[in-house]
């Protein structure tokens, strides 16, 4: 029996959980869906990644509005997936921040990519109808810029290559707190269909270096506890590491595509596969990873044509 699409039978809604890591720091997380971050400053909100839709957006406000009545200035988006970028109009912020490298691939493949991760987790698009468009940053960096938010600092990084080729993180440095984006995952897949897989442990070096004692991640609970962040570390590279080793593997001896998802899914499964969303991930990262390995840096658009091929070449 075929296995159903990506996470098209996924409908069951997951508990949501708001955590409070410091004094007007928060974490929004949902049982391995995206996480969203929350920093009050003294006159001013800053929001960490959207959300899929205004509508689900808007659930986060009321949360925020427990906690605070200051405006929502700034939404920062750690990369350009849908899931993560589309609901940004739903927080009402006059201000969103993206690396340069996240606006050059809205521009590229925004599009296409807001097709594809509807059809892929329909769950997260709810009320879909409400998303206005591709989301456009009003301000873009390069490396690195630093906000106040009155006394409090805001570090946010683009710290290299990984998850996409413009991830972005926020650090705070009195705090030592890591908003990681999906650069880090935990107990969670790492999509990896746009992955720079062999920068990817690098960029984990910086952030380890970081030292964080509390770190979000992409998906997975907030990590509470240095060790608990340093799992977090270990699990994603490792992830990485298997995922690319595999790939490498195929295209030294000239396995197909096919092959060496074969070969990968049954070395990986027993390890990674209780993890949420490894199933819907599994094709799209050894696709991405076999091409890397063959020698393609840019990783090739995904639509949602060619995410059904796949599919159906890989799990039919």
């Amino acid at each position: 029996m075929a296995k159903a699409f990506a996470s098209a039978a996924d409908l069951a809604p997951k508990k949501v959980t708001f955590d409070k890591l410091a004094d007007g720091v928060y974490a929004c997380t949902a049982e391995g869906d995206p996480n969203t971050g929350v920093i009050v400053g003294d006159n001013e909100v800053l929001v960490f990644d959207a959300q899929a839709t205004p509508v689900m957006a808007q659930r986060i406000v009321k949360r925020i509005r427990r906690v605070t009545k200051k405006p929502i200035k700034y939404v920062v988006l750690s990369h350009y997936h849908a899931v993560r970028a589309l609901g940004a109009t739903g927080f009402g912020a006059p201000d969103i921040i993206t690396s340069e490298a996240t606006r050059e691939l809205i521009t590229e493949r925004g599009a296409q990519d807001f097709k594809s991760e509807a059809d892929r987790f329909p769950r997260l698009f709810d009320s879909i109808e409400t998303v206005p468009g591709l989301t456009w940053p009003t301000i873009t960096f390069k490396r690195e810029m630093t906000l106040w938010l009155g006394k409090r600092e805001v570090r946010i990084i683009h710290p290299g290559r990984g998850h996409t080729k413009g991830d972005t993180i926020i650090w705070l440095p009195k705090e030592k707190i890591l908003f990681a984006g999906d650069l880090v995952e935990a107990h969670a897949a790492l999509y990896c269909g746009d992955a720079h897989l062999g920068d990817w442990p690098a960029t984990l070096k910086y952030l380890r270096a970081l030292k964080p004692r509390k770190l979000i991640p992409g998906r997975g609970p907030a990590t509470m506890t240095p060790k608990q962040c340093e799992a977090a570390f270990d699990q994603t590279e490792g992830f990485v590491r298997d995922l690319f080793r595999n790939a490498t593997y195929g295209i030294k001896n000239k396995l197909s595509l096919k092959q060496t998802f074969d070969r990968a899914y049954k070395q990986m499964t027993p390890k990674y596969g209780d993890w949420a969303i490894y199933e819907h991930c599994i094709p799209f990262n050894v696709s991405r990873a076999y091409d890397e390995a063959g020698g393609l840096d840019h990783p090739r658009i995904w639509t949602a044509a060619r995410d059904k091929v796949l599919w159906r070449e890989l799990q039919g």
